[in-house]
């Protein structure tokens, strides 16, 4: 709900502040005064382009500033709220609620910042598309197009649309992509043919070398070995002769083991118990030199005696060279390589078998599309049929009495440039990413008229009635949101502002509804009647905006009546509007409740 905002160097308005509260508030006032800058504010918050020219003569800049709270705003509206706050990183205040600003400067440059925050300013209008909807002189022509009036529809019809819809948007998608591979193998099967004879060559060549992995690293470690191979086996044998003695002369005693089992003897043979204690420790020394004189035979043994072991491998490492050149930087590297241009070779599959089993499933997938496309112009047309009653019958209500909505749902046909048309019969249709459907609103505006499209049918302020009806039909699907309408009364007069009055004042209490009007009959049904007003100093002219009293109102309304708010049958008639619109008000509520 917005709770408050503040204007600074907008249009007429040099500094201007205003409260509002749920239900139903009115803003009135001469013209000229100012009123629809309180709109043009709105639009500012919720994204719109700014516009240098709106800014005050002589201000440098204009500032527009709202205060949202979100206790009354239903939980879908509250999630998509909290979701804009958290990626832009927005704090909220102490009491909950979230202000949002807009600063326009004279050079056309203009800032946004939501909950402290600098944001652009898209993400206002993402903030306040779930909170705000405002409805300008200029968004009755939106009612006009037909992909609103699709959405209002859909709106209408609630979760039975949504729920066939993500089903339909699913289905195409699969086939879509399904389509498109097709398509793809088949324009390219020549070109593709031959890349998958240059990864099967690639493949076979791998193969036929059969790389493991790590086996690259390895060789160099044992080509650097093999390289030094006698200096290595002279070391160990030297090693191995100065402790076990050199093999062509054993038990001469010149080996360290042989010394060893000498000095151990002499010791184990002394009649001094303190000799004898040393013998285990010569025992010790005898159990490592024997260790490592098996070691050592083991090592020389495992030494390659094959003098063409180095060439074997020198030969084997200039192989895997030949793939490391081609595929990647090492053996770890082509084998995943390898892996890779398997899996696209398994997708580069041309032949006709492999297309005839893609063309089935695209066919299989573009079923999947018709179905859900019939089921979801179905539901359409039964909650078309629904809609159209329930929109007419608001219409009865407001001084159109014989007039009928009318909601056509209908596929639209594909055209000669259609990408991917679905065929439904013996006919081509557009699939578009809302199904094959488009809808029309034909009014009638009385009885035994013929019913057209409502950009032919419909005058200004018909027009502005059908609009309020729809909102009012669709309220209930938007429970806790603000509803602004900016003169949605134009062209109205006599018993038809009062029925506006009247249903604007129900649609108040299920949403924050603010109205700019310019007719008495509607202004007395405002829970909080705002005053828009404009002083002229001799230097400028000046706006601003409070709110009334009682006797306040009874002499706004009576202004408003043809200014009469200095006569006697003025103020009667005002109190007498005031009267009418309370006791109707206590009416509704008491059926309500």
């Amino acid at each position: 709900m917005l709770t408050e905002i503040r204007i600074d160097g907008l249009g007429v308005i040099s500094t201007a502040t205003a409260q509002f509260h749920a239900g139903l508030t009115c803003l009135t006032g001469e013209t000229g005064a100012g009123k629809t800058m309180v709109v043009t504010s709105l639009h500012l918050l919720s994204g719109a382009r700014a516009d240098a020219g709106r800014v005050r003569r002589g201000a440098a800049r204009a500032v527009v500033e709202g205060r949202f709270t979100l206790d009354e705003v239903h939980a879908g509206a509250r999630d998509e709220v909290d979701k804009v706050l958290e990626s832009a990183g927005a704090q909220r205040d102490d009491d909950g609620s979230v202000i949002a600003l807009r600063t326009v400067s004279g050079d056309g440059r203009s800032r946004a910042h939501l909950g402290g925050r600098s944001v652009p300013a898209a993400v206002l209008g993402d903030f306040t598309a779930p909170l705000l909807t405002v409805h300008g002189q200029n968004d009755q022509l939106r009612l006009q197009r037909p992909d609103q009036q699709l959405r209002a529809l859909d709106q209408f019809a609630g979760e039975s649309i949504a729920t066939l819809l993500r089903k339909y948007q699913l289905a195409r998608r699969t086939w879509l992509q399904a389509r498109e591979e097709l398509l793809e193998r088949t324009a390219r099967s020549r070109e593709l043919a031959l890349e998958a004879d240059r990864l099967k060559y690639s493949l076979d060549e791998i193969d036929a070398l059969a790389p493991e992995p790590g086996e690259d690293g390895r060789i160099v470690a044992e080509v650097r070995r093999l390289s030094d191979l006698d200096s290595l086996r002279a070391a160990a044998t030297a090693a191995h002769d100065a402790l076990a003695g050199p093999a062509d002369a054993p038990g001469e005693g010149t080996g360290a083991l042989d010394l060893l089992g000498t000095a151990r003897a002499r010791l184990d043979a002394a009649e001094d118990t303190a000799l004898r204690d040393l013998a285990p420790r010569l025992g010790d020394a005898i159990s490592v030199v024997v260790d490592l004189t098996t070691e050592l035979s083991a090592y020389l043994s495992d030494l390659p005696s094959d003098p063409g072991a180095l060439d074997s491998l020198l030969n084997r490492q200039a192989e895997l060279k030949t793939l490391t050149r081609k595929y990647a930087p090492d053996i770890d590297g082509v084998l995943a390589w390898a892996d890779d241009a398997r899996r696209r070779l398994d997708s580069l599959d041309v032949s006709e078998e492999a297309l005839a089993g893609l063309a089935r499933e695209v066919d299989a997938a573009a079923e999947q599309v018709r179905e859900t496309a019939r089921k979801l112009t179905a539901a359409r047309t039964k909650a078309a049929k629904k809609l159209a009653a329930a929109v007419s019958a608001e219409l009865a209500g407001l001084a159109m009495g014989r007039a009928k909505l009318e909601v056509d749902v209908r596929p639209v046909p594909a055209s000669a440039q259609d990408s991917a048309p679905i065929t439904m019969g013996d006919k081509d249709f557009h699939a578009g990413s809302t199904g094959v459907d488009e809808v029309e609103f034909r009014l009638a505006a009385h009885s035994g008229a013929q019913s057209l499209p409502l950009s032919k049918s419909a005058s200004g302020g018909e027009l502005s009635r059908v609009m309020l009806a729809l909102e009012v039909v669709l309220a209930s699907s938007e429970h806790g949101t603000t509803m602004v309408f900016d003169e949605v009364d134009a062209g109205v007069g006599g018993r038809a502002a009062v029925e506006i009055g009247r249903r604007l004042a129900r649609l108040a209490r299920t949403h924050q509804v603010i109205v700019v009007t310019h007719l008495p009959q509607v202004a007395a049904f405002a829970d909080t009647h705002l005053v828009v007003d404009k002083v002229d100093d001799g230097k400028g002219v000046n706006s601003g905006v409070h709110a009334l009293t009682n006797d306040e109102r009874v002499k706004e309304l009576a202004r408003m009546l043809a200014g009469l708010d200095d006569t006697e049958t003025g103020r009667a008639h005002a109190e007498e509007l005031l009267d009418t619109a309370r006791a109707e008000k206590d009416a509704a509520r008491a059926a309500a409740s």
